[in-house]
């Protein structure tokens, strides 16, 4: 029997983007009122707890991940009040609520950044961030969204900024810096959140003489891990500051967690992160990466297991997410498409039927494994990503600065649709909406899902019930001697990525199959199909 305390290990943890998931008062731009008032239906679908994107005070030059003030509530979003208010009703419901935390860099409007501009050169202002003298840009590095990672100040230093130029690299060799973010962490701790996940994870630490490297940054691409090591990610003293933050955590009751974004690679490298003295969970890039192909899926698997279990950590499944194209279109191309950052009008069209097939038998899959597993906010609906989606509306920084090559992320972060026939599709009271949303998105709207058999919302909602009675997030997997089939405790999941139907056991009953099997009872091309035999 599991201490209580660690609710994490089997935990199903949906993301919320609060932009995008609930308008409150019609302005077009999801709140923490919004969030807060359909919380019952994360309860209903079966989830144990609810991931906010930032909703921290910003200029959103960067949907928020450039954090201005970290103790406290944009005003677009509502107030500390209201964050208050969310919490406590997740609580009641029996959710546990994780907040987002940015400590690579700060927005360049944050009070830190201002008085660092303000401040000489070698200031203990700048010391708070990473500045260099130069004619030149120190090094060769580049950022993730497009350019050069410097900016010049008028005075003529130079700052890092791996990210946006309005979001300027922290000096994370600086004790100030590191005893502000334990302040930070108390702060939310003490409101009574139960996690953190950890944004950037991998790049707080830069190698001290800023080497130049010359491999080209991409946004959430990782790093190759044939290559030379990065001098700006994955450095080995991130890992001291994750077990202080660690020490810190377990002085709290009721199992507060962190959790690592980290493109970090391979398996065994990224399982440092979670082990036992820093963080509980890291994102299983590998796995989001991974094509519709049986043998790469299982290597991931394989992979992921064994590095985790060799640090007695739970491996993380994820599928989709506010950074990726939605996996109902992704696996819409043919099998091996290199992953898009994002898909516009101009651009190749995923096959929208083939890829909602795939990414619900993709579900049923991820869903079947042991550990935790995080869902995307509107992917329970079958949403795809918004493919056609004029240029003239993408706000996502990686557009611009690309030179308009990547369309960026705007495509899988537009506001969800919760009744067909309402103004915004139920997203609000009014109209407006703060990414346009596609005209067919009425027949994804949750209340034209709810209590219909077969739909991806019934789907998901029978998957989580299941998987909870079986006790799949505690068990382990024994792979088949045949196809693409494993048993976890007392379930045999099956997934058949063949052009021929697939025979199932004798004697197997069904519990849940991600479309209708055939008339003879065998599993078709695509689908996933829990049993018992």
């Amino acid at each position: 029997m599991l201490h209580t305390d660690e609710w994490w290990r089997d935990a199903v943890i949906y993301q919320v983007y609060p932009r995008s998931f609930a308008d409150s008062d019609g302005d077009g731009m999801g709140d923490l009122p919004g969030i807060t008032g359909r919380l019952p239906q994360l309860k209903e679908l079966g989830v144990d707890a609810v991931w906010l994107s930032p909703f921290y005070p910003s200029p959103q030059h960067d949907a928020g991940y450039d954090v201005a003030d970290y103790r406290g509530v944009d005003p677009r979003f509502g107030d500390l009040g209201d964050a208050d208010k969310l919490i406590a009703e997740a609580h009641n419901l029996g959710l546990k609520i994780i907040v987002d935390l940015v400590p690579n860099h700060t927005s360049s409007e944050h009070a830190w950044f201002r008085a660092a501009l303000a401040a000489a050169p070698g200031s203990p202002e700048r010391e708070r961030y990473i500045f260099r003298d130069g004619e030149q840009p120190p090094n060769s590095w580049t950022s993730v969204f497009g350019g050069d990672a410097w900016e010049r100040t008028p005075d003529g230093q130079w700052y890092l900024h791996l990210f946006d130029v309005s979001q300027p690299d922290l000096n994370w060799g600086n004790p100030e810096v590191r005893e502000e973010f334990l302040d930070v962490l108390r702060f939310w701790l003490d409101r009574g959140v139960d996690g953190f996940r950890v944004d950037v994870a991998h790049g707080l630490i830069k190698e001290e003489n800023l080497a130049d490297w010359t491999t080209t940054s991409t946004i959430l691409g990782g790093v190759d891990p044939a290559g030379p090591p990065p001098p700006m990610w994955d450095q080995e003293g991130v890992h001291e500051i994750y077990q202080s933050w660690r020490s810190l955590l377990d002085q709290y009751e009721g199992g507060r967690i962190l959790v690592a974004e980290a493109w970090v690679a391979p398996a065994a490298r990224l399982a440092r992160y979670v082990r036992p003295d820093e963080m509980h969970q890291a994102f299983n890039f590998p796995y989001l990466d991974a094509p519709w192909k049986p043998a790469e899926l299982r290597t991931v698997i394989d992979e992921s297991l064994e590095a985790n279990n060799a640090v007695g950590a739970t491996t993380t499944w994820v599928l989709s997410n506010h950074d990726v194209v939605r996996h109902a279109s992704r696996l819409g191309f043919p099998v091996g498409s290199p992953r898009v950052p994002g898909i516009g009008a101009e651009d190749p069209q995923p096959d929208a039927a083939l890829g909602l097939r795939r990414a619900r038998a993709a579900t049923l899959l991820m869903l079947g494994l042991p550990g935790s597993a995080y869902l995307y906010q509107g992917e329970e609906l079958g949403l795809p990503e918004h493919t056609t989606m004029p240029d003239e509306f993408r706000e996502d920084p990686a557009w611009e600065r690309s030179g308009h090559k990547e369309r960026g992320r705007d495509g899988c972060r537009v506001p969800l649709p919760w009744e067909a026939d309402a103004p915004s599709y139920g997203f609000g009271p009014a109209d407006a909406s703060w990414l346009p949303q596609p005209a067919s998105w009425a027949e994804f709207a949750l209340d034209r899902q709810q209590g219909v058999a077969g739909s991806t919302w019934e789907l998901y909602r029978s998957a989580l019930g299941l998987r909870r009675e079986h006790g799949l997030g505690h068990g382990s997997v024994r792979w088949a001697d045949a196809g693409f089939a494993f048993r976890n405790g007392g379930v045999l999941v099956v997934t058949n990525f063949g052009a021929e139907p697939v025979e199932l056991p004798a004697g197997a009953r069904v519990l849940l199959s991600s479309e209708p099997l055939d008339g003879d009872g065998r599993v078709p091309t695509d689908v996933t199909v829990w049993a018992v035999v």
